[in-house]
């Protein structure tokens, strides 16, 4: 058995494709959604990030700037920035690039962030929103997971799903997100009892624990649906080859690279998984795309002075 492998990409460009439409049509009524990307400090995979998502602005015709305050930025300085951004009518999306530099008190810049400018879904508002089954703006990549369940045709209404982890990110939105969609959810963490026997009973397992290939084979009942949210870089030699004996297509890829990603999943899940998500290419994909069709959302929120539909949330 070989599990039907959900391809992010795909969905993620289809996703793009519709906000793209969406922004045309809002711009031709002469409101063109705003994003605007703080990146503070000199935290080399925070900017391959950040190129990402100024790219993918572009791509679907959103109006963006970055603002990249230097490494020694204070609290007070970046709360200022936010609070300008905050003022101006034509940002209607303001995302704080994560880590910030020691010195800065991120929660305070983070809580400062106008919550009907929360495109990373993070603010207690939108938070309390989602977990009262009201969501206005959604965490990113729990939201692009259930666009990937949806579209890829899995149920989730009265299946049991479990998800491993429970960050403020991913693992308690998601949890929230799956029992709005009527699954029944449990959630698992480090202190969790038989981690792997509370797995097995999933009919929906999401692994978002940050810990490469930690769910094995016998974490999954034979045909469950496997989403994994994990993205680590293994550059050990050894290590990669426990992960993928006898894969030329990796192997070609650890020897130019020095390194291949995995996720949180162990590669031999793919043999009893009914589907799966890879790495990469699988939800990450989908968190870029969401920031984007967020952008619009809060858009047409505050602009518009309506809710749009719901259809996303």
């Amino acid at each position: 058995m070989s599990a039907i492998v959900l391809d992010g990409n795909r969905i993620a460009t289809e996703i793009r494709m519709e906000v793209a439409e969406e922004v045309r049509s809002l711009s031709a009524a002469g409101l063109k959604p705003g994003l605007a990307v703080i990146l503070a400090g000199n935290n080399p995979a925070s900017e391959v990030y950040v190129r990402g998502k100024v790219k993918s602005s572009k791509e679907v015709g959103l109006y963006s700037e970055k603002h990249t305050p230097g490494h020694e930025v204070t609290t007070e300085e970046l709360l200022e920035l936010v609070s300008d951004l905050n003022r101006r009518d034509e940002i209607d999306g303001v995302l704080v690039q994560l880590p910030l530099p020691p010195q800065v008190d991120s929660k305070r810049v983070l809580l400062a962030v106008d919550p009907a400018k929360d495109v990373d879904g993070f603010h207690p508002l939108n938070v309390g929103l989602l977990s009262t089954q009201r969501p206005r703006l959604v965490p990113c990549t729990p939201l692009g997971v259930m666009e990937m369940l949806r579209r890829s045709g899995v149920e989730i209404a009265g299946q049991n799903a479990v998800v491993v982890g429970r960050s403020d990110i991913v693992g308690k939105p998601m949890a929230m997100l799956l029992i709005n969609a009527n699954a029944t959810v449990t959630v698992c963490h480090s202190k969790t009892r038989d981690l792997a026997g509370v797995c097995r009973r999933a009919d929906l397992l999401v692994a978002a624990l940050g810990r490469a290939a930690m769910v094995r084979r016998d974490f999954v009942r034979t045909g469950a649906t496997v989403i994994d949210v994990g993205i680590n870089r293994v550059s050990d030699a050894e290590a990669f080859h426990r992960l993928f004996p006898n894969n030329p297509q990796r192997e070609e890829t650890f020897r130019t690279k020095g390194s291949v990603l995995v996720g949180d999943v162990h590669p031999e899940v793919a043999e009893v998984a009914g589907r799966i998500t890879p790495v990469p290419g699988g939800v990450g994909p989908l968190t870029i795309a969401m920031l984007m069709s967020n952008t619009v959302r809060a858009a047409k929120l505050r602009r518009l002075n309506r809710a749009p539909e719901l259809s996303r949330a």
